[in-house]
């Protein structure tokens, strides 16, 4: 049996918010606030939290500004974030193709 990847796997990444943040961002670049909210089914507290682990590892950039009177806070992608998250994904295949054929007879 191979040693499994695990020190690969980012845990920046790794938490369910954060890597859905990473996710969305990887496919949309940047996002609203409220729109990661409501698309992770978070609370607004929770999401601040994690959000603000992702920006201190310099994977998203926060950017806050006002809309008709309105806060409007921006996150966006890095470059060094999408290279992370590319990591991420890459580690996590590795990991996950090393169940293959575990379900076989014999396992």
């Amino acid at each position: 049996m191979n040693t499994p990847p695990i020190g690969q796997i980012d845990e920046i990444i790794h938490g369910r918010l954060r890597l859905g943040v990473m996710t969305y961002l990887a496919q949309a670049e940047a996002a609203d606030f409220n729109e990661l909210k409501a698309a992770l089914e978070a609370t607004q507290g929770n999401l601040s939290v994690h959000l603000r682990k992702l920006e201190d590892a310099g994977y998203v950039t926060i950017e806050k500004s006002f809309l008709d009177r309105k806060p409007l806070t921006r996150v966006r992608i890095t470059k060094s974030g999408r290279a992370a998250f590319s990591r991420y994904v890459e580690a996590m295949a590795n990991l996950l193709g090393q169940l293959g054929g575990t379900d076989e007879a014999g396992g």
